[in-house]
């Protein structure tokens, strides 16, 4: 049985409804915070036009790319507005807001020439298991992982009628939440957005570490942004699995505070990642590699602190996220206040990052980070042991992950040979808890952690 059928249709129509309707609150991971000023205007000067190599022009000069209206989404949208998708003749290349995730995932099942979309941003390991028919209802869809997007930007909210109980990073009374059925009537109730990839692995892995079982301890559902929200506003939803710019709207509307942002659980973590349909992309190897120059070169302008500023105007307007500019600016500068008597954190390498970060590359596709992803899956018994094991995520990995059109991309672009990593694992991953993750040893990590269904 697939995870769609787990996660009934009924009721997978129902919260896909709910969420597209509730558009204006989507902030992705999250949803976009709803909007009480007027959109800015954008005003943004396009990088200058070149001649492409006729041995380097793409087969095709349009592309139609999905994302979410997140923060994670800066390099695909400004490769749109400055020109760097049309400098390397992606003349034609559209960026397509996408109502949810469920609706992502349909509309790459369909393709563009459907209606739907070539490619996009994705949670992880969404690609994944999209190539193998696992959350499409068995329609099998291959896909391929071309680059990161970004790091950082996401972090653990909970709802203000639990403030004052020692909710932080490290919880301090983990029975607290264990007994919240007697004392409260009901199971702490904490949510993501999309079921078994990158925001429901961050609170599962802050629970677990905290000695909390996610799957019996707590009751932890996929819920539409708005809901859960209103959720928190009331008390009847105690946490969120949540993302920029909601941990900055969270503390200043007295929403709730934040237990920890996920740059803490795990310091410049992999978060959401570029791919494609591999048909597409085998079609058009030489546009697939124009996509990539383009968002490596819109990474790299987006990691500059001096357009940052001009950045928050263009992603906040109307056509994109459709948000306050001093609701973007507060995490786009690192600055973030906690809320519940926790100190702000005031560190622009604590917010998002798109290029760089003090590990090395952040729009490389680490095959070491698809491992610990596929690894989780499989620590939570997700999809029914689809992946059973360590080599069949591998050999899944090896069929998903293209980093060597990554690299291909860079060296063409003339990125610094320093930039382009020259292994395909960023080593041994270090969380919050002490534990580590050596992608050379999954099977000794898996055999570490306390709470798992593996």
């Amino acid at each position: 049985m697939t995870e769609f059928s787990r996660f009934t249709r009924r009721r997978f129509l129902t919260t896909a409804s709910a969420t597209a309707a509730s558009t204006i609150f989507l902030k992705g991971c999250l949803g976009n915070p709803p909007s009480d000023t007027a959109a800015t205007q954008q005003s943004p000067t396009a990088a200058p036009a070149v001649n492409v190599n006729a041995a380097d022009a793409p087969e095709v000069t349009t592309v139609k790319l999905g994302y979410i209206p997140i923060v994670e989404s800066a390099p695909l949208i400004i490769a749109k507005e400055k020109g760097f998708f049309a400098k390397y003749g992606l003349t034609g290349a559209e960026v397509s807001k996408q109502a949810s995730w469920a609706s992502a995932r349909d509309n790459i099942v369909n393709g563009s020439e459907a209606g739907g979309i070539d490619g996009g941003q994705w949670q992880m390991p969404m690609p994944h298991l999209i190539t193998e028919g696992l959350i499409t209802n068995g329609r099998k869809t291959p896909m391929y992982v071309l680059a990161q997007l970004i790091t950082h930007g996401n972090g653990i909210a909970i709802s203000g009628k639990n403030a004052g109980k020692g909710l932080g990073l490290k919880i301090n009374d983990p029975d607290y939440i264990k007994a919240y059925e007697k004392t409260e009537g009901r199971k702490f109730k904490a949510a993501h957005t999309f079921p078994n990839v990158n925001q429901d692995f961050w609170i599962r892995y802050w629970f677990a570490a905290n000695e909390i079982d996610p799957d019996k301890d707590v009751d932890l559902l996929a819920v539409p942004s708005a809901e859960t929200v209103q959720g928190m506003k009331t008390g009847t939803m105690d946490a969120f699995s949540t993302g920029d710019p909601w941990p900055y709207r969270i503390v200043a509307d007295d929403i709730g505070f934040m237990a920890a942002l996920t740059e803490q659980i795990w310091k410049f973590h992999p978060e959401e990642y570029l791919a494609l349909r591999a048909d597409w992309v085998d079609k058009h190897p030489k546009a697939t590699k124009a996509i990539l120059k383009a968002v490596m070169e819109a990474q790299q302008w987006c990691d500059k602190p001096e357009n940052r500023s001009e950045l928050i105007s263009i992603v906040s307007g109307r056509n994109y996220f459709n948000v306050p500019v001093n609701v973007l600016t507060p995490p786009y500068e690192g600055k973030y206040a906690m809320g519940d008597g926790k100190p702000e954190i005031n560190d622009f390498k604590a917010g998002p990052l798109y290029w760089k970060d003090d590990l090395g590359s952040v729009s490389y596709p680490y095959k070491s980070h698809d491992l610990w992803f596929l690894t989780e899956t499989m620590r939570w018994g997700f999809h029914d042991g689809a992946i059973k094991d360590i080599d069949t995520a591998k050999k899944l990995l090896d069929k998903v992950n293209r980093e060597d059109l990554w690299r291909e991309a860079a060296k063409e672009a003339g990125i610094a040979s320093a930039d382009i990593p020259t292994s395909t694992s960023r080593g041994v991953e270090k969380f919050f808890d002490g534990v580590t993750f050596d992608p050379e040893k999954p099977e000794a990590y898996l055999a570490s952690l306390k709470i798992k269904r593996a």
